[in-house]
């Protein structure tokens, strides 16, 4: 499928809760190095590239491919009881995560998304890294 008809399709989804949307909205910014006229088509190369250059969608989220500021994470992936709980973000997600943590699970979704949305099976989902 070409990113273009892959971004339309994604920009189309209407999902209903704050993660679902955050979700979305990293779907379609890992599609945002390819070239419009490129054809994902969800291969071993295709998911390589989504990570751009990463070993996992962790360090992906570390190494700051994404969102750097816990703030914005928090915005991106929280309901706004869930905001006020964590204060907009400046105390952590849970005693287990970091707010980069959050975000690599939601990136990984995304992935997910994209290669699903490409027509390819759940099963190759998989195969991405986290």
């Amino acid at each position: 499928m070409l990113i273009k008809d892959l971004k339309t399709k994604l920009e189309n989804e209407n999902p209903r809760s704050a993660w679902g949307k955050g979700v979305k909205e990293y779907a379609i910014e890992l599609l945002e190095d390819f070239e419009n006229d490129y054809d994902f088509v969800g291969s071993p190369a295709d998911k390589k590239a989504l990570l751009n250059g990463a070993d996992s969608w962790s360090q992906y989220s570390y190494g700051g491919c994404s969102l750097i500021y816990n703030e914005d994470i928090a915005e991106r992936l929280c309901s706004p009881s869930e905001l006020k709980k964590t204060k907009n973000g400046t105390n952590r997600p849970s005693k287990y995560e970091e707010w980069l943590d959050v975000q690599a699970r939601a990136l990984n979704q995304a992935a997910s998304r994209v290669i699903i949305a490409a027509g390819k099976s759940k099963t190759t989902v998989s195969r991405l890294g986290r």
